[in-house]
């Protein structure tokens, strides 16, 4: 199986905020390890939180997470100011097509944006949203190991 999301980009700092929302995306969902935050580290960096504060001045935002620690979830849910939804089980899409029609989002004026392309993109897909895959902003410290895992996951994607 093949997934083409909308747009790539290398890191996720790069993303064309005014074409989005030129093309009427008002809203971004975001997964959280690797995307916005280093993995299971609970925190953001200062460069992300001022991007995020940014970001949220012109779109809605929120996070959807496959996370289900209850600790890691109380740690990025005292930080965070935008909502938050865990235990997501993406690609599966009942999840979060219940928070988009809990908070009134039409999904094709969303834009679903992560760093796996078979959980991320592809619920994004499912849901009826554009997509963004990024690059993990961790991609420089990653162990070769989790780099070549993100290679083999990524040939899924059609170019």
């Amino acid at each position: 199986m093949f997934i083409k999301p909308d747009y790539n980009y290398k890191s996720i700092y790069d993303i064309n905020l005014e074409e989005l929302k030129s093309s009427g995306i008002t809203a971004l969902l975001f997964d959280l390890d690797s995307t916005i935050m280093a993995s299971k580290s609970g925190c953001y960096s200062k460069e992300m939180e001022t991007w995020l504060k940014k970001v949220k001045a012109e779109f809605f935002i929120a996070v959807i997470s496959n996370n289900k620690n209850p600790a890691y979830i109380n740690k990025v849910t005292s930080i965070s100011d935008f909502p938050l939804v865990f235990k997501a089980k993406k690609p599966n899409i009942t999840v979060a097509k219940k928070f988009l029609e809990g908070q009134k989002l039409k999904a094709s004026e969303c834009a679903f944006i992560g760093d796996r392309p078979l959980t991320d993109i592809l619920c994004g897909k499912l849901l009826g949203c554009k997509t963004i895959l990024v690059d993990s902003i961790t991609a420089e410290s990653e162990t070769k190991l989790v780099r070549f895992a993100r290679y083999l996951e990524r040939l899924s994607i059609k170019k």
